[in-house]
């Protein structure tokens, strides 16, 4: 064997024996993985044939009975300290957030998660990037704000071209200044909490500048 496949070889067995040292920690963390894909299982109610009828009721029951199978694993002192500790911590998340978690189901035609919607702001932001050449969108969405979803919605094909056209021959005045006035709105909250983000102190001096001259104080005698 030459030294140079030797060392090769002594290297290879220095990462092998280092990785044995977390193999506990490995698979603790595989377990606690699992406890997110099980949740994910019965809340995306994949557990379901396709045709049955699901409801809230059902998907409840079906996430209940999985919580109390963990809580018996906490209560009888069945895992490590470590996942003992991470599990007791994943319970409290559930039971804080379950009434929250189990009211889409009786609704069939509501998304059981938000891959659709995520996968629909990836194509957006694909599709800017294409027409602008940048990477970053940020100025994109602070200028148009959620209007820009709605021109792709409207711009994917003719059908909904003709739906826009038609809405806006027949929209009441009053109904669309409203609408115009709640755009502006929230387009002017996400741009506040934006340039605060990026430089609170500058946005934070600016304030002070604009209240010192909307309510400028006088000297006292």
């Amino acid at each position: 064997m030459s030294p140079v496949v030797a060392s090769r070889l002594r290297r290879i067995q220095a990462i092998v024996d280092d990785r044995l040292l977390f193999q506990d920690e490995l698979r603790e963390v595989r377990q606690m993985q699992q406890w997110v894909l099980d949740a994910e299982h019965i809340l995306s109610a994949a557990f379901v044939a396709e045709g049955s009828v699901l409801t809230n009721a059902i998907v409840a029951d079906h996430f209940d009975t999985w919580r109390e199978q963990l809580a018996h694993q906490v209560r009888e002192n069945m895992l490590s300290a470590r996942l003992q500790q991470c599990l007791e911590q994943f319970l409290q998340v559930l039971s804080n957030q379950r009434s929250h978690l189990i009211q889409c189901y009786d609704r069939p035609t509501f998304p059981r998660t938000n891959n659709e919607m995520e996968r629909h702001i990836r194509g957006l932001k694909t599709r800017y990037r294409r027409i602008s050449g940048r990477k970053n969108w940020n100025n994109y969405l602070l200028g148009y704000g959620r209007c820009v979803a709605y021109y792709d919605w409207w711009q994917q094909d003719a059908e909904h071209c003709q739906q826009f056209l038609h809405q806006t021959t027949h929209l009441d005045r009053v109904a669309w200044r409203k609408q115009r006035r709640a755009c502006k709105t929230a387009r002017s909250e996400q741009l506040k909490r934006f340039r605060f983000r990026q430089k609170p102190q500058a946005y934070l001096t600016s304030l002070e500048a604009r209240w010192q001259a909307a309510a400028p104080t006088s000297v006292l005698p």
